[in-house]
């Protein structure tokens, strides 16, 4: 399967969905990007995402780590260590996404963030990821928010 063979929505949600796994992991397990990429690139699930948009994100995603947890701090009404680490690597995806792929529509990003935090976040959090997400999108993207008003 090409690159550009696993088009469409389901293979972007599952794309999301691996970097979840991704983010989880460098996280738990301390590994680097490359290696990463390295390890979910030989896994049979990669096999079904849209493998371009997992690997120009999900790079673009770990390297910048620090920057979109200091974004992620002003969101947050607790530090940012209490964070569980699945709901954290579902905020960095949409924080990311809201920031820099103004390709995509802020409410696709919440959408999809929401269903990753439903299915593999805690009880409740995909509330919280939702008003997290909401809040950044209020500012990061304001003209697209205003213009659907």
């Amino acid at each position: 399967m090409s690159k550009s063979s696993s088009k469409g929505a389901g293979a972007r949600t599952r794309a999301r969905e691996l970097m979840v796994q991704a983010l989880y992991q460098k996280q738990i397990a301390g590994h680097d990007t490359a290696e990463l990429i390295t390890q979910f690139h030989e896994q049979v699930a990669y096999e079904r995402v849209d493998q371009m948009f997992f690997d120009e994100q999900f790079p673009a995603i770990s390297n910048s780590q620090d920057e979109l947890e200091t974004k992620i701090d002003t969101l947050i009404d607790r530090p940012l260590k209490q964070l569980d680490p699945v709901e954290l690597a579902i905020l960095l995806i949409g924080v990311y996404e809201l920031e820099s792929r103004l390709d995509i529509p802020y409410r696709v990003v919440i959408n999809e963030c929401v269903n990753l935090a439903k299915r593999f976040g805690s009880i409740e959090g995909h509330k919280y990821v939702n008003a997290c997400l909401d809040l950044a999108a209020k500012s990061l993207r304001e003209i697209e928010i205003q213009a659907q008003t």
